[in-house]
């Protein structure tokens, strides 16, 4: 057959595939995704343990979640790329592999630098991981309210996964050892492998391209320079050349990097998308809205236990609520897709999660659980539900099959670029107030309350921006129901 989930195929693949049923696919590509997010936080739990078994620094703790962060982001318009040129399954369970081997590693690992290259390399299978999950489930299920709710369900579970991987972290660092927050990756890995070669089919584009690493290559090294040059801004200063030189030096690389791809016969990204309107619209928004939501996990995790003085495990289920209404902002935006103007969706879902982050900036050394995590964390978690659904379904609304993979890596790109500097530039903001106020003679518990909630006041300011960056969004097309 010529066509398989709606998409072409190419001759080799023809008499050679069979079909599965949709859920076992959309089982699949959302237990990838699951994995892959859940990874962005896993971690952040399961720090103040890894600092003490390995001796971590402040700044290498905060590389265990950017060395993850940044490879994760860099790379992913590559394997975007891949997906679309060498074939969804080949690339989604190459980069399983990867991820599932870096996670026994990281698991293993002997002092911060085994652990911090653990945390890049599973970054990079990730990134060869997270576009392709997309991708084939906009190849497989048709544009309209069948697409919506397939990637609502996506949406969901990576959602999930994300704010799941506060339990998930305390439970296996308390009950066993934060080693086992990596290495429980390797058994789920393996299962996910197994399923995936036994569901998935082969889809390509008609012609098999050479990909651009070197782009990948420059844009990964244009964000971390810029990432590390504004971490360098904490201890020296903006004027100082330690942060001057990596933050001219990512703009140099980054500048380059549009250069190298204006001229490439075959880019990793074609510039021309960016002038898709739906396209260079959704990736803003993720790029602002994930520079505010990313890092409130990690700030809220170093709250609870060296503030607050939680037990990892109570700390992860502390997060519980956070899990149950992210999914549920996710699940709800496809019932008011049908009935609201998207860009109204995404405005009040970042409404909603600023005013959450807003209240949680009030934070104290002297707050509870009750007024300050668990109704701001519904409040944040809820609205970032409302907004992710609508703005996938508008980026890979209109974009055309051979370029699938690579809107799909665009997305996820923007969303952990955003949320990568945006840790860097929120960490070096809540630690220049903390050692002001250590100076003028606060506690600890005082200083670092004061830190976190300016860093989550700054959060709520950029997801007013996201909000309003939602009437750049193109005004939906209606779509007939399913009969």
């Amino acid at each position: 057959m010529s066509e398989i989930l709606g998409e072409r195929t190419t001759p080799a693949d023809r008499g050679t595939r069979r079909t599965a049923p949709a859920w076992a696919v959309l089982l699949a590509v959302c237990a990838g995704q699951f994995l892959v997010v859940l990874d962005v936080s896993v971690v952040n739990v399961a720090l103040p343990s890894m600092r003490n078994s390995l001796g971590l620094g402040e700044s290498a703790q905060q590389w265990v979640v950017n060395g993850y962060a940044l490879t994760f982001a860099g790379f992913m318009l590559l394997g975007g790329r891949a997906a679309d040129l060498l074939g969804r399954k080949a690339t989604f369970v190459t980069g399983l592999g990867l991820f599932t081997a870096a996670s026994l590693a990281g698991g293993l690992a002997q002092n911060p630098t085994m652990l911090i290259t653990a945390r890049a390399v599973q970054g990079l299978g990730s990134a060869v991981l997270a576009p392709v999950t997309l991708s084939i489930l906009t190849t497989s299920f048709p544009e309209g309210p069948e697409r919506n709710r397939a990637i609502a369900t996506w949406t969901a579970v990576g959602a999930g996964g994300g704010a799941a991987g506060g339990l998930v972290g305390g439970a296996l660092t308390d009950w066993l050892s934060w080693r086992w927050v990596l290495l429980v990756n390797v058994p789920i890995g393996a299962l996910v492998l197994i399923g995936a070669v036994w569901c998935l089919t082969e889809s390509r584009g008609q012609t098999v391209r050479r990909l651009d690493i070197p782009g990948a290559v420059l844009v990964t090294g244009g964000v971390a320079a810029l990432a590390y040059g504004i971490a360098e801004t904490e201890s020296h200063g903006w004027t100082s050349v330690r942060s001057l030189g990596p933050l001219v030096g990512g703009l140099v690389v980054l500048a380059l990097f549009t250069a190298v791809e204006a001229r490439t016969a075959e880019p990793l990204i074609h510039l021309r998308l960016f002038t898709i309107r739906s396209v260079s619209s959704s990736n803003t928004l993720l790029f602002v809205s994930g520079a505010a939501t990313f890092s409130t996990w990690y700030f809220l995790s170093l709250y609870m236990q060296q503030v607050l003085h939680y037990s990892p495990i109570r700390t992860g289920l502390a997060f519980l609520p956070h899990t149950v209404a992210i999914v549920a902002g996710s699940k709800l935006a496809p019932r008011l897709m049908a009935r609201f103007d998207a860009r109204l969706l995404v405005a009040t879902g970042g409404v909603i999660s600023a005013a959450g982050l807003a209240w949680q900036s009030r934070v104290s050394a002297g707050s509870t659980f009750a007024d300050i995590i668990l109704g701001p964390g519904i409040l944040t978690m809820f609205g970032a539900g409302l907004m992710m659904t609508p703005v996938a379904a508008a980026a890979m609304s209109g974009v055309g099959r051979t370029d699938q993979g690579l809107v799909s890596g665009l997305l996820n790109t923007s969303r952990q670029l955003g949320g990568a500097l945006g840790l860097t530039i929120l960490a070096t903001i809540a630690a220049s107030r903390i050692t002001s106020r250590g100076h003028a003679g606060a506690s600890d518990a005082v200083a670092l309350s004061s830190g976190y909630g300016l860093a989550f006041l700054v959060s709520a300011a950029f997801l007013i921006g996201a909000s309003a960056l939602a009437v750049l969004l193109p005004k939906p097309q209606p779509q007939p129901a399913k009969a």
